[in-house]
C-alpha cells in the first residue's frame, strides 16, 4: 500500500516568505573574515578592509553609535545600504563624546564608555565587553566537527553560484544564559532554543511561532541587547543549532547591527529607543475601557443604544469601537459609511462625544476588488503591482472576503489619495483608527519606488501606521492607532493589540507570552481581544480574561461574538467589577504609562525586567508586574488554582493582605471574583473614585494606600508630577506631598506590622 502522509492543519498564507536559495551539493558558498587590516580610523570608529576564506575582499566599520553602544556593518563597500531603507530609515544612530578608538599592533578597541569592542584583525576577531572590561558576548569562531564540516556561521556571508544570498554572523552564547523580545511572540519568553524568523504573518491567533508584529532584537540576561537594522526576513537562531551559539542570517545587501550596553533591561530598552524613536503615549482616555460592536453587522441605532446601555447599566468607559460593518459589506475597505445603517454619522459621532464616549473605526489598506472606488485607483497607480506590471489582487482575507489592491504606500500620490479618505472621517468626528491587517504584501509584488514585495513586506506595517498617525495627529492633535501589525520602531504606534486569539485558557495563555515578549522588544503600550476573538467564551473564561484586560496596559472587549458585559448575565456585575477595578487604579496606571513612555520600559513588565539574575523570572511568563508595585498572575486554569512565582522581596496578597516571602512559588486559589494580584511590601498605591470616564483632564479625589509603610512613590498626570513620600516614626506614617496634585487622604491597608496611624504635612 502506498505511503500516505497523515492529515496535518496547513496555514496558507498568500504572503509567505521567500526560501532561501539552497546551495548544490558539495557547493561550500561561505565567505568567512579571516583577516582585515585598518583602512581608516577616526574618534568613534575604525574601517577595515576585511579578506575571507573565499577570497573576498569586503568592508567592515565598528564604530560607536551612541553612548553604550557598538555598530557593526559588513557588505561590499562603506555605502552599503539595507533595502528597507529606500522606502524607511529605521534607524539613526546617534554620536558619543567619549568615544574613543585605540590601535595597537594587531589589535583595536572601540570604546563606548558604557560597551567595548575589541578586535584582533589577524586572525579576525571581535569580542564585546562592558565599561569594566567583564564579556558580554564575543564572535563564534566557528564549530567544526570530526569531519571538518562547519556546524555555525561565522562572520561573513554566504555565496550560491557565486551571487551573495544573505550575511551572518555568530555570537558565543553562555550556558547560563537567557533571550528575550524579537516583537510580539507567542511562545515562551526565553527565546533560547527557538528559532524567531523576523516576517510579518497574519498569524491566525496567539498559539503558533507566527506572528504579526517583529522586531529584530534581543535582550540577554548578560545585560546587553542586539538590535538589526534589517527589513527583510532576518532569521535568528538561539542555541538551537548549536546550544552554544546565536546565529543571525540576514538576507540583504549587508549586515548591520548594534550592540546595546544595559546592564539593566530598561537601561538597554532606553538606548534602544534612542536609536529608533520614543514611545508615544496615548491620550488619557485611551487607558479607560473599550467596548467594541464585535464582528457582525452593526448600525447607527444599535451604537446609540449599546452607548446609552453602557451608561445606564454603570459601566466604566471611554471608547466605543465599530468594527468591519460601519462600511457596506463588500467595499472593505473603502472607508466610506454605510448609507442605509448609518445614516447620521456626524449626529451620532457628536451624540457619542456628549456621552462621554471617543470613537475608533476599523480599516485597514486592502480595498476589495468590488468597491467602487477599485476601477479608478487601480487605474491611477495606487496599488501594488504584479510581475506584468497590473495590479496585484491579492488573496489578503484567506478565502474568506474578497480578493482586494494593496495600495502602495511608496507612491506619494497614492498616499495623497488614502490620506484624504481619511481625514474626511476624522473631521466628521472619529477620534482614531483601529489599523488592521498590514501582514499582506506578497513576495512578488513591485512598488511604485522598484521596491520587490520581499522588501517591502516588513516595513510596509510601519508606514501604514506612519500615514494613519500622521493624519490623525494633524486633525485631531495625537496620532494614536490601534494597530495589529509592526515592525522595528513601531512604538511610535500607541498602541498595539494581539490579533485574532481563539477563546481558550491556552490561548489567553499564550496571548500574556506575546505581551511580555512585546514588551521586552520595546514596545509599552500594548493589549488583546478581553474574551478572546475567535468563538464565544464560556462564563468563566470571560470574567478571567476581562480581569487580565482590566490590568493590561489598555483593555478593550471584542471578538466575533458580542463581548458586551450584559450578553453574559450570570458573569456581567463580575466583568464590570474588573473594569472598575482598573478605574480606581487609574492613578496608578496612568503613572505607569507616562513612565513606560520616558523611559522605553514596558508598563507590562516580565519579571526579568526588574529580576534578570533571577533564572526563574525568565521562566515564570505567565504573569507580570504591571508598574513596578502590582504583580498580575491572571487565573490561565478554569478550576481556579494555579501557580504564581513572587520575585524576592515581600508581597501582600491585594485581596487578604495576607503578606508572602518572595523568591519562591505558591499555590494560588482564587474565587470568580478575584483574579491573582500582589503588591509589593512598602508600597504606596495611588487610588481614586470610580467615574464613567477617564476623560482626558487631571485626577482629583486621589487617595494612596500605604501597603506596610515607610517608602514614596511619584504619580504622574496631564498636569505634572507629585511626589509622595512617607517616613515611618514608630506607630506613626508621616507623609509629604510635593507637586500640584492635593493628597488628603491615606490609607493604611491592613498588613500585619503596619502603622497605626497616618500624619500628612
Amino acid at each position: 500500500m502506498p505511503y500516505r502522509p497523515p492529515l496535518v492543519a496547513h496555514e496558507y498564507f498568500s504572503a509567505d516568505p521567500p526560501e532561501l536559495p539552497v546551495r548544490a551539493q558539495g557547493e561550500q558558498g561561505l565567505s568567512a573574515l579571516v583577516r582585515a587590516e585598518v583602512m581608516a580610523s577616526g574618534g568613534d570608529g575604525v574601517t577595515f578592509k576585511a579578506s575571507t576564506s573565499a577570497e573576498e575582499v569586503l568592508v567592515v566599520q565598528v564604530g560607536v553609535a551612541g553612548e553604550g553602544v557598538i555598530r557593526v556593518r559588513l557588505g561590499e563597500d562603506v555605502a552599503a545600504r539595507t533595502r528597507s531603507a529606500r522606502a524607511i530609515e529605521m534607524v539613526r544612530p546617534g554620536r558619543f563624546g567619549g568615544a574613543r578608538v585605540e590601535a595597537g599592533e594587531g589589535r583595536v578597541v572601540v570604546d563606548a564608555g558604557a560597551v567595548r569592542a575589541e578586535i584582533t584583525l589577524d586572525p579576525w576577531h571581535l569580542r564585546f565587553t562592558d565599561g569594566d572590561g567583564r564579556l558580554l558576548t564575543e564572535q563564534d569562531r566557528g564549530h567544526v566537527d570530526i569531519s571538518g564540516r562547519l556546524r555555525t556561521l561565522p562572520f561573513g556571508r554566504s555565496l550560491v553560484e557565486g551571487a551573495a544570498v544573505a550575511y551572518q554572523e555568530s555570537l558565543v552564547a553562555q550556558p547560563d544564559e537567557h533571550f528575550g523580545g524579537f516583537g510580539e511572540k507567542f511562545t515562551p519568553l526565553d527565546k533560547r532554543g527557538q528559532r524567531p524568523l523576523m516576517w510579518n504573518f497574519d498569524a491566525f491567533g496567539a498559539e503558533s511561532d507566527r506572528s504579526y508584529k517583529n522586531v529584530p532584537f534581543f535582550v540577554s540576561s548578560r545585560g546587553y541587547g542586539l538590535l538589526v537594522d534589517s527589513g527583510m526576513p532576518v532569521e535568528f537562531d538561539l542555541c538551537r543549532a548549536t546550544h552554544s551559539c546565536v546565529e543571525i542570517v540576514v538576507p540583504d545587501d549587508l549586515i548591520d547591527y548594534y550592540l546595546i550596553a544595559g546592564p539593566s533591561i530598561p537601561e538597554v530598552l532606553a538606548r534602544y529607543d534612542t536609536l529608533t524613536c520614543a514611545p508615544a503615549l496615548p491620550p488619557k482616555w485611551a487607558f479607560g475601557s473599550w467596548i467594541s460592536s464585535g464582528f457582525f453587522k452593526d448600525s447607527q441605532e444599535r451604537v446609540l443604544a449599546r452607548a446609552r446601555k453602557i451608561r445606564e447599566r454603570g459601566i466604566p468607559c471611554d471608547v466605543l469601537h465599530l468594527d468591519c460593518y460601519w462600511q457596506t459589506l463588500g467595499h472593505w475597505s473603502d472607508l466610506r459609511w454605510d448609507a442605509e445603517s448609518f445614516p447620521d454619522p456626524e449626529g451620532m459621532l457628536a451624540t457619542l462625544r456628549e456621552q462621554g464616549f471617543e470613537t475608533c473605526l476599523w480599516m485597514n489598506p486592502y480595498v476589495s476588488h468590488l468597491s467602487p472606488d477599485f476601477p479608478d485607483a487601480a487605474a491611477k497607480g495606487y496599488f501594488l503591482k504584479d510581475q506584468d506590471g497590473e495590479t496585484y489582487v491579492a488573496d489578503s482575507w484567506h478565502g474568506s472576503y474578497p480578493a482586494c489592491g494593496i495600495i502602495d504606500l511608496t507612491n506619494p500620490e497614492a498616499v495623497e489619495w488614502f490620506t484624504g479618505l481619511l481625514r474626511g472621517l476624522l473631521r466628521q468626528g472619529v477620534a482614531l483608527f483601529k489599523t488592521d491587517f498590514a501582514e499582506g504584501v506578497p513576495s512578488d509584488a513591485v512598488a511604485h519606488n522598484g521596491m520587490s514585495g520581499t522588501e517591502l513586506h516588513n516595513v510596509y506595517s510601519l508606514m501604514f501606521n506612519d500615514v494613519v498617525s500622521g493624519v490623525t495627529r494633524e486633525v485631531n492633535g495625537h496620532g494614536m492607532v490601534w494597530a495589529r501589525s509592526s515592525f522595528l520602531g513601531g512604538q511610535r504606534h500607541s498602541a498595539q493589540w494581539g490579533g485574532d486569539t481563539y477563546t481558550s485558557y491556552p490561548a489567553m495563555g499564550s496571548t500574556i507570552r506575546g505581551g511580555l515578549s512585546h514588551g521586552l522588544s520595546g514596545i509599552p503600550f500594548w493589549s488583546h481581544d478581553a474574551g478572546g476573538f475567535t468563538g464565544t467564551p464560556s462564563d468563566d473564561l470571560y470574567v478571567r480574561w476581562a480581569q487580565f484586560g482590566a490590568l493590561s496596559p489598555l483593555v478593550r472587549f471584542h471578538g466575533t461574538t458580542s463581548r458586551e458585559p450584559w450578553e453574559f448575565p450570570a458573569v456581567e456585575h463580575l466583568a464590570v467589577e474588573a473594569i472598575r477595578l482598573r478605574y480606581r487604579l487609574m492613578p496608578y496606571i496612568y503613572s505607569a504609562a507616562v513612565e513606560a513612555a520616558r523611559t522605553g520600559a514596558p508598563m507590562m513588565r516580565a519579571l526579568c525586567v526588574d529580576h534578570p539574575g533571577d533564572p526563574v523570572a525568565w521562566q515564570a511568563d505567565l504573569e507580570y508586574l504591571l508598574g513596578r508595585d502590582l504583580l498580575v498572575a491572571p487565573m490561565t486554569s478554569a478550576d481556579g488554582t494555579r501557580q504564581v512565582y513572587l520575585p524576592q522581596g515581600e508581597w501582600v496578597d491585594y485581596w487578604t493582605h495576607e503578606v508572602h516571602q518572595g523568591g519562591r512559588y505558591i499555590t494560588v486559589t482564587k474565587p470568580l471574583e478575584q483574579i491573582p494580584l500582589f503588591v509589593r511590601h512598602g508600597a504606596l498605591i495611588p487610588v481614586t473614585e470610580v467615574r464613567d470616564t477617564v476623560g482626558d483632564g487631571p485626577f482629583t479625589d486621589v487617595a494612596v494606600v500605604a501597603y506596610g509603610g515607610g517608602g514614596s512613590t511619584i504619580i504622574r498626570d496631564v498636569d505634572g508630577d507629585t511626589t509622595i513620600t512617607t517616613v515611618r516614626d514608630g506607630d506613626v506614617l508621616r507623609v509629604g506631598v510635593t507637586g500640584p496634585l492635593p493628597i488628603t487622604t491615606v490609607e493604611i491597608a491592613p498588613v500585619a506590622g503596619a502603622p497605626a496611624t497616618v500624619v500628612v504635612g
